[in-house]
């Protein structure tokens, strides 16, 4: 296979995130009065009943649909700050939350549950839990891919310390390892296991292979998440991890966490990230919470097929059960009863 280097927005290197194009979106009070008029409209109705078309935002949904060609075509990641937060009870938040992004994507399932909004914050489950999950721990957790389009965070209350966001963009990381490391891309190129999710119970499948880095019609698309790979190697159903392809993926997450790669900043209360989980990966620092339950950072997360998504591989049909561009995919299925 031969490779390339890859230009456009999506190749962004550490503060050019910031530099090159709009950062951040910002809501008007307009937006916020359509936001909380469209949250009352809708109180009657159940989370899943709402839709672009009953969640009515006149002004912001042309704003919002600009968006999905900024995610797909752009640089990957979106910041919007400007959403009081507090004039919104903490289901208001969530309606809000999930009422917006109807105007973006379709939201899909985040357990075997069903659940579609997911709560990001230090559940206290102990290391060996089952339903212990990495958001839902205070450590810092390595850069990642989410399996959907687009990753979806709202922030509802920070950390008295330390909780801070890093993004990098995977089309960079990949220019990198070209110019330093070409020898590495045929590795990371083929399909590497994965085990299935301890919480991902409707899954039949007990691993998956997946490249970390693919091409599909022209278009680039790369997803990781390293402990789930690595909990497929150390399983005695596949085989051992060879050197080279541990050297591989020592080296991706190497070139992230270089300061010049990736940005950090610190998401506030009211602020809502998008990502694009096939040009960008994100991680979190690890933070102090308080002792308080109801005080404790707290975020909610949707998970988002995208209308303008790109074509995918072949590989990642097993995973995420639809390759074709603009399917619904991604998410976990429900557990068989």
């Amino acid at each position: 296979m031969h490779f390339e280097p890859i230009g456009g927005p999506a190749a962004w290197q550490g503060q050019q995130l910031f530099e090159t194009h709009r950062w951040p979106m910002r809501l008007t009070a307009a937006d916020l009065d359509e936001l909380t008029t469209a949250v009352s409209s809708t109180a009657a109705l159940p989370l899943v009943a709402l839709s672009r078309d009953n969640f009515e935002l006149p002004q912001l949904a042309p704003k919002l649909a600009s968006l999905q060609t900024e995610l797909e075509e752009g640089c990957g990641a979106i910041l919007i700050k400007g959403c009081d937060i507090e004039r919104f009870s903490a289901d208001a938040s969530q309606r809000m939350f999930y009422g917006l992004t109807t105007h973006l994507g379709t939201a899909v399932s985040q357990s075997s549950g069903g659940d579609i909004v997911f709560n990001v914050r230090d559940e206290g489950y102990k290391t060996a839990d089952a339903k212990s999950r990495g958001p839902n721990t205070s450590q810092r957790l390595s850069f990642h891919t989410d399996r959907c389009d687009v990753i979806a965070f709202l922030c509802l209350q920070q950390a008295i310390t330390g909780g801070e966001n890093q993004l990098v963009s995977s089309v960079a990381v990949y220019n990198q390892i070209l110019s330093e490391r070409p020898d590495l891309l045929q590795i990371l190129s083929q399909p590497f296991y994965y085990k299935r999710h301890n919480v991902d119970a409707g899954n039949a499948d007990a691993y998956c292979q997946q490249p970390i880095f693919s091409f599909c019609e022209g278009r680039f698309a790369s997803a990781f998440l390293r402990v789930l790979i690595d909990r497929a190697y150390a399983d005695h159903n596949t085989p051992e991890m060879t050197a080279p392809q541990k050297e591989a993926l020592d080296f991706v997450e190497e070139v992230c966490a270089r300061q010049t790669m990736h940005v950090e900043f610190r998401q506030e209360p009211g602020d809502i990230l998008l990502l694009n989980n096939w040009i960008t990966y994100h991680r979190r620092n690890a933070f102090q919470d308080h002792k308080d339950i109801a005080r404790r950072r707290h975020l909610l997360r949707i998970w988002l097929a995208m209308p303008n998504s790109r074509t995918l591989d072949l590989a990642f049909l097993a995973n995420y059960g639809a390759i074709e561009a603009g399917a619904l995919r991604g998410g976990m299925k429900s557990a068989v009863e």
